[in-house]
């Protein structure tokens, strides 16, 4: 059966705790990211994001000139930490210290396992792993300060699905997996939570117009449980509720989010 993909729903739960609340959002001009920068922008929080994408980005922006604070864009490659680390510093200085962040940025291009370079691997790791430790480590001494933060971390099903072509991808989104283990054990002392998501195949614009065909489409809903297909908005709505007051004492988990896919 042929879903509408472009239903958007916004969360019609308010979080008190979010209002105010500085959140920076890596990979927020597109897909879910998007609707994350979206979802906070609309709960009040001074939300900023960063992103190769310019375009994306000023538009993501102009729809928000009524909110409470308009959300802040950076420019930043984050596969180049020094960049990394001055866009993070460059954008606290505009938006506050960072409360929340969500290291969603990520790149699913795909090579056969007998085919990739190693140029290729090394740059699908930065890409998908290596931003979140350094992201991380910029922004933890103020969350220290303050004696709480929230970091949400960006896995993938793939790898537990077995996708073919994923191999570099799906590396990274196990590791990440793991790596937010460490960090919620290391950074819980201080008083930050570390937390996974892992959305199943989301109706982004991108996944459409790649990978979603008619028979890819027909399979994925038979194989997931819910006969639906899982929106950007879903996701955004369980990084709120992370990120808030009211998961206070969550830490160290991975939350799947994916209509039963997996």
């Amino acid at each position: 059966m042929k879903q509408n993909y472009d239903i958007a729903t916004t969360s019609s739960t308010v979080f008190p705790s979010l209002l105010d609340r500085t959140v920076l959002v890596t990979g927020g001009a597109n897909g879910i990211g998007a609707s994350i920068v979206e979802a906070f922008a609309l709960q009040g929080s001074r939300v900023g994001f960063l992103d190769l994408d310019r375009e994306a980005a000023s538009f993501l922006c102009d729809k928000f000139n009524a909110v409470r604070h308009k959300p802040t864009f950076e420019y930043c490659d984050i596969r180049d930490v020094d960049k990394l680390k001055k866009a993070i510093k460059d954008i606290g200085c505009r938006i506050g210290a960072v409360d929340i962040l969500i290291n969603n940025a990520a790149n699913d291009e795909r090579f056969r396992l007998d085919e990739i370079t190693p140029g290729q691997w090394d740059d699908l790791q930065s890409s998908n792993l290596r931003h979140i430790v350094f992201a991380s480590q910029a922004v933890q001494t103020d969350m220290a300060k303050k004696g709480k933060g929230s970091i949400i971390n960006f896995s993938s099903p793939t790898f537990r699905r077995r996708t073919a072509k994923t191999g570099a991808y799906a590396t990274a989104k196990a590791g990440i997996e793991g790596l937010s283990r460490i960090m919620s054990r290391e950074m819980g002392e201080k008083g930050i939570r570390v937390n996974t998501i892992m959305p199943g195949w989301t109706m982004t614009e991108r996944q459409r117009n790649l990978w979603l065909t008619p028979e890819a489409e027909e399979l994925l809903l038979e194989t997931q449980c819910l006969k639906t297909h899982v929106m950007p908005d879903d996701i955004a709505k369980m990084v709120l509720f992370l990120s808030s007051d009211d998961a206070r004492v969550i830490t160290a988990q991975t939350f799947i989010v994916d209509a039963g896919l997996v």
